[in-house]
């Protein structure tokens, strides 16, 4: 019985590392290859088109308050108690509109964010499916879970030109 133990260890001992050799193994830097995707500097531009004129309200709400703390702080002297007060309902009114309207605005940027990102991870896992199977890789790694890899094996740059020709 021992003697079958060992000999079935010693053939798996001796298989494992032709079973490891046969496979193709490839390493995509996914950080660069989103960064140079087509579309990202499109999607920036489209966000800045939609979000732009809540984004300016934003700015003009912060410019208002602003002025206001000025206001207070440069005629406080001269300003009668009922002024004063008035002026500080002026600015906690404008301090609630501003974190509503700024919260809602940031909310609604980043979940539009996520998903235009989630739309060029998809198009580059596409680009990456494609490249490997046309170049035969078993196996494709994210270029920082590799410790050491030749830069025979980064493909990032084939994915990226596979991205740019549309797959």
């Amino acid at each position: 019985m021992k003697k079958v133990i060992a000999t079935a260890a010693l053939m798996l001992a001796t298989l494992a590392p032709a079973a490891m050799a046969e496979q193709k193994i490839a390493i995509v830097d996914m950080g660069a290859v989103v960064a140079q995707h087509p579309q990202r500097e499109a999607i920036g531009q489209q966000m800045e088109k939609d979000f732009g004129e809540r984004m300016a309200e934003v700015r003009k709400l912060q410019d208002e308050l602003r002025g206001l703390a000025e206001k207070s702080q440069r005629d406080a002297a001269l300003m009668s108690d009922q002024q004063k007060t008035e002026l500080e309902r002026q600015a906690q009114s404008l301090q609630s509109d501003l974190q509503l309207k700024g919260k809602a605005l940031e909310e609604d940027m980043q979940k539009r964010q996520n998903q235009e990102q989630q739309k060029i991870l998809m198009d580059v896992k596409r680009a990456i499916d494609a490249v490997a199977a046309a170049e035969g890789y078993d196996i494709v790694l994210e270029a920082r879970a590799a410790l050491f890899a030749t830069d025979q094996v980064d493909i990032s740059a084939k994915v990226v030109e596979s991205i740019t020709k549309g797959n």
